[in-house]
């Protein structure tokens, strides 16, 4: 393994870090002294995409055979001299020398018979599975459990759905033939995407490996989408391409893979409407752009009924924050495409344009949130108010796309559209700061035209812009400087610690997100303040160091995971790795 994937293997604990493979729904995880093997699955939690409850391996004598060591390419048994790998992304291999033993206890084995070596895990990635082997020469079924005894063999587990039972057998039972080459084929894999991790400084370059492990760990085929790659927020809680996910994994990916991040562009502008709409997620089975295009049971309970503007019965819009432009920005002299750039600029202008045109809900000129969903910020203190909710983050983004796009339009000589992108980027600006509250010192959202109390970080956002009076920002550097408000022990808190909806575990309601720091360090950056740009850069870094990997979300008192947060999350590993290479320049 290189020295980039020997760094990686420092994290991989098959808890906060499963074994994984690039392109492969298989996870490998730590359960109950054992391991189980698990699919990742769109929308669906992982205990109900179980493949294997246990696999424990055995000594010649008897003994359970524990876990010495977790490598990107495998799994070591050292007491019993045997490794489990990745066959490809659609199976794994065990195997050894001298004398050893697997248990495995599967969901349901196939009534077709134990020479198959089928069972049924009934997952939309695996409705069957199967297990082969090579020189076994002791079986033994009890129920699901299934114990095959080797010496000097191998055994294939096959996951693909109709997976056959014959695939390990094509080296004419030779013992460990197969795995062998099985091993050598996983460690290449990894080699390869490791030799793209980017070089950034001593300090950093542990995390900055591991962190582009979860890139590689977190891709997906997506076989709805001709078999598109997908790079995934987490194979452990979300399976499927969230819009603004894959534009900060973009960010990431581009300093190491930039056609992998073009492909997650790809993905993400890839099904607009009719009318321009970009949607929220782009998964297996199709995509998410709708409320209607949710399961029947989540509707009534996700549709806000009594808005005053929002028709409750109508379908609701289901997008992420237009950041689109930011993204394609970033990959401008990275990916030598013209052609792809100019339909890619022109799918973003039209999903800005269905902004203003459609998710403008009272008519105001500004641009709403008809949905939680649509903002990221699903449980944000915002959203507890009647919806739609107008609110200071949207604005910035809106004004900071309309300002991208009236640069492109400038290089390409189109001086009808430059004027339009300009002329609304500067009422939306004027719209922007009648949200400023004087008097209490930031922007304030509006719920359905009411003024809310909740103080967030979404206040802070409009930095982005870099076009707020030097007053306005003053005022905002002094909330972030505020240990009431946004100086938490570690900054910077998705509410102030002040606000009585503060908590420091709740999702959105206080935790730190890597994103929101990275848009403020950006907008500290353009509003003039570098200094204090790249200290928070280095804070964050600190902080994903300290707390053990790019989580979801951080606690932002004690700057650890946060309870319920994902591990070896897309977006934080991705942004880790952007500010990395940024402070090693």
């Amino acid at each position: 393994m290189s020295a980039a994937g020997d760094r990686a293997a420092r994290y991989l604990d098959l808890e906060n870090a499963p074994f994984t493979f690039p392109g492969s729904r298989i996870l490998v995880q730590r359960a109950d002294g054992a391991l189980t093997v698990r699919l990742a699955e769109y929308e669906r939690p992982l205990d109900e995409c179980v493949l294997v409850r246990t696999l424990r391996v055995y000594t010649a004598d008897g003994r359970v055979a524990p876990v010495t060591d977790v490598l990107p390419d495998r799994i070591e048994f050292a007491d019993a001299g045997v490794t489990l790998t990745f066959d490809g992304p659609s199976a794994l291999s065990l195997g050894g020398g001298g004398r050893w033993s697997v248990e495995l206890d599967v969901p349901s084995l196939a009534d077709a018979g134990l020479d198959a070596g089928l069972w049924r895990p009934g997952l939309p990635s695996a409705a069957t599975a199967s297990w082969s082997a090579v020189g076994a020469d002791d079986l033994l079924v009890r129920g699901d459990t299934v114990r095959l005894s080797f010496s000097g063999s191998s055994l294939r587990l096959d996951i693909a759905s109709g997976a056959s039972a014959d695939g390990a057998s094509a080296d004419d039972g030779r013992a460990d033939v197969s795995h062998v080459r099985a091993l050598a084929a996983t460690a290449q894999v990894w080699n390869d995407w490791f030799a793209r991790c980017p070089v950034v400084r001593d300090d950093l370059a542990d995390m900055t490996a591991f962190c582009w492990w979860v890139l590689g760990a977190n891709i997906v085929t997506l076989p709805g989408r001709g078999g598109a790659r997908a790079v995934v927020p987490s194979k452990i809680g979300y399976v499927g391409l969230w819009q603004w996910d894959a534009y900060f994994i973009a960010a990431g990916l581009r300093h190491g893979d930039p056609e992998l991040a073009r492909e997650q562009l790809d993905l993400a502008f890839g099904f607009p409407t009719a009318a321009g709409q970009l949607p929220d997620v782009v998964h297996d089975d199709g995509v998410l752009a709708s409320s209607d295009d949710l399961p029947p049971g989540d509707r009534d309970n996700l549709r806000r009924a009594g808005s005053a503007i929002a028709d409750p019965t109508a379908p609701i819009p289901l997008t992420k924050p237009p950041l689109a432009a930011w993204a394609l920005r970033a990959l401008e002299g990275r990916v030598d495409d013209p052609a792809w750039f100019e339909r890619a600029w022109a799918t973003v202008a039209r999903s800005q344009d269905w902004w203003f045109r459609d998710s403008d809900l009272d008519g105001d000129g500004m641009p709403e949130y008809g949905h939680p969903y649509s903002s990221g910020l699903d449980d944000s203190p915002v959203f507890d108010a009647e919806l739609p909710v107008a609110s200071p983050d949207l604005a910035a983004y809106l004004i900071l796309q309309d300002d991208l796009l009236a640069a492109h339009a400038r290089d390409r000589g189109d001086r009808a559209a430059d004027a339009m992108h300009r002329e609304r980027a500067e009422a939306t600006l004027a719209a922007l700061e009648r949200m400023w509250d004087d008097e209490a010192g930031f922007f304030r959202s509006s719920g359905a035209g009411h003024p809310l109390a909740a103080q967030t970080a979404v206040s802070l956002l409009p930095l982005l812009t870099g076009r707020l009076p030097g007053r306005i920002v003053g005022r905002m550097l002094a909330a972030i400087d505020d240990p009431e408000r946004f100086a938490t022990p570690f900054a910077v808190p998705t509410v102030a610690a002040r606000d009585p909806d503060f908590s420091p575990e709740r999702m959105w309601r206080g935790p730190v997100w890597i994103n929101v720091n990275a848009l403020l360090v950006e907008g500290l950056a353009v509003s003039g303040h570098a200094e204090r740009s790249r200290a928070l850069a280095e804070a964050t870094l600190s902080l994903v160091i300290d707390g053990g990997g790019p989580h979801e979300y951080f606690n932002p008192l004690t700057g650890g995971k946060a309870r319920t947060a994902t591990t070896s999350f897309g977006w934080s590993a991705a942004l880790f790795v952007d500010l990395a290479v940024r402070v090693s320049a």
